[in-house]
């Protein structure tokens, strides 16, 4: 998942949960997110009859809100992974350097975005089946 919960395709996101785990004799295309290009690939992760197990993360599972309240019921286990602040802001200006930005544009959009994300996201862990550590 990626971007802010209002700007994610929550509908498309639990009608492929929803296949998933309805139609298991079908091969269903995930798509998937390249952070090298900064765009989705659709139907680049196939799921087929022979797969086990699914495991999809995602910073806004266990949102309360319209569409997202969809989503835990579709998952057997919601697994929440703790940082601590200043860690999770290293890794994610790491990210951000990564990604081409510049220091002052990495330290913006951390700051003013991805971290108010975060603090969105920690207000659901208690939606959680088991927290780990991210450290």
């Amino acid at each position: 998942m990626k971007g802010a919960p209002e700007t994610f395709d929550v509908e498309g996101f639990v009608d492929l949960l929803e296949r998933v785990r309805n139609d298991p004799a079908s091969t269903i295309l995930w798509p998937a997110f390249d952070r090298t290009i900064e765009q989705t690939v659709p139907d680049a992760i196939p799921i087929t009859a022979s797969t086990r197990l699914v495991v999809t993360e995602g910073n806004y599972l266990l949102l309360d809100r319209p569409g997202w309240r969809r989503v835990r019921p579709l998952l057997d286990e919601a697994w929440y992974v703790e940082a601590p602040r200043a860690v999770l802001r290293e890794r994610l200006l790491a990210r951000a350097s990564a990604g081409g930005r510049t220091e002052a544009e990495a330290v913006s959009h951390v700051d003013e975005s991805d971290l108010r994300n975060a603090e969105l996201v920690a207000a659901t862990k208690a939606a959680a089946d088991r927290e780990l550590s991210g450290v």
